[in-house]
């Protein structure tokens, strides 16, 4: 049982217990498919939505690179339309923007896509799928490009929406998606990147049945290191002809075959990793506590969040985090109540370890407490293991 990772709590609701709820993944037994129940509602998670993209330098980075990327490789102009979906505070968009080329951003959170109205990406406030899709053809036609970074696994109706993405793309148009990698989420003991906003969990061979099933035909992969390891794959309506399939599909659908991802036992052993880091955080910060070390936290996002409650980690262990995101100052963390304060913290209170909590991010936030060095201060990242540095 755990609180949604993202709704995180005010100092007036510090006496209101949390609303919890089942958190639990599993397969299906015929499509492999790693899920979860839909026991939250989309509106439920997403209308107020506490993650803004562009609060982290490497992913704003991250997103340049692949506009420059595409555009080049497929020549892209003032003539191609370009939509993404889950579209956020316009990290993404505004690079192509900035290059003259029409966008159209689709975001459900209202309060983050404020923020890229104000940026100047039009942008859409609402949930996308099949209907969403008819809508906008109607209106404005079909998408030369579309954009899916982390959304294919926040959709509960994986149908719907991959319907959505068939109707909305051009004869000879291409939709490029990214998302975690079950493989290496297995691998390296990924366990916090399963919370309630995700509801699906993507290997290849998963990913690539469930688009082949409305005709789509993934064409190109790429293995990325955002997330702890990521694939993004380039998809075109199956038959199309415009994109040749590169041998990389059939290497990493090798890959997953070899690791027994096309079969059910190769998903057994995963728990007892789990129980590991969770043994091992927690002993860390105990020892640290009776030694009289002081703790605190770098970041808050939802991956931490189902860290910390699943290892019941509160403040009398974790004294406070920190994070760029100014919407989260002067919050609680959901569940586990760690207050969460501005960056400027850290060097205030000289702590002896910092626990970074987006540990995909550790190389970016270690240049940004660097200073931490002056008073002998040292890093702890919990996975894939507990690393003190």
């Amino acid at each position: 049982m755990s609180p949604l990772c993202e709704k995180f709590v005010k100092p007036d609701q510090l006496h209101e217990p949390d609303r919890l709820y089942p958190l639990h993944a599993w397969i299906c037994r015929d499509c492999l498919l790693v899920q979860l129940e839909a026991v939250v509602t989309p509106g439920e998670l997403f209308s107020d939505y506490a993650y803004f993209s562009s609060y982290s330098d490497s992913w704003v980075t991250h997103a340049r690179n692949y506009c420059d990327a595409v555009v080049g490789r497929f020549s892209l102009t003032d003539r191609h339309r370009i939509v993404e979906i889950a579209s956020n505070d316009g990290y993404l968009l505004q690079h192509f923007a900035a290059r003259g080329l029409p966008v159209l951003g689709i975001e459900p959170a209202a309060n983050v896509a404020r923020k890229a109205i104000e940026r100047g990406i039009p942008t859409e406030i609402r949930f996308f799928g099949a209907d969403a899709a008819a809508e906008i053809v109607a209106r404005q036609g079909r998408a030369d490009l579309i954009v899916g970074n982390n959304v294919i696994a926040h959709v509960p109706d994986l149908n719907d929406f991959v319907a959505g993405l068939k109707q909305l793309l051009a004869a000879d148009g291409v939709i490029t998606l990214e998302f975690p990698h079950l493989v290496r989420l297995i691998e390296h003991s990924q366990f916090d990147t399963i919370y309630h906003e995700h509801f699906s969990y993507f290997s290849l061979l998963t990913a690539e049945r469930v688009l082949r099933s409305h005709s789509l035909q993934v064409f190109d992969v790429e293995e990325l290191q955002t997330h702890g390891g990521s694939l993004r794959i380039y998809v075109q309506h199956d038959g199309s002809g415009g994109h040749r399939v590169t041998p990389l599909v059939e290497r990493v659908l090798q890959e997953e075959r070899r690791g027994g991802f096309d079969r059910l036992e190769g998903y057994g052993g995963f728990s007892a990793k789990v129980e590991a880091v969770k043994s091992a955080l927690r002993a860390f910060l105990e020892r640290a506590k009776a030694e009289g070390k002081r703790v605190a936290g770098y970041g808050a996002p939802g991956k931490g969040n189902t860290l910390l409650n699943y290892c019941g980690v509160g403040p009398e262990l974790l004294e406070f985090t920190v994070d760029r995101n100014p919407h989260k100052h002067g919050l609680f963390t959901p569940g586990t109540r760690i207050p969460i304060s501005h960056p400027d913290r850290i060097a205030e209170a000289r702590p002896d370890f910092v626990l970074i909590l987006p540990w995909n991010l550790k190389d970016e936030i270690v240049a940004q407490l660097s200073y931490v060095r002056e008073w002998g201060g040292r890093f702890v990242v919990p996975i894939p293991s507990l690393r003190v540095f």
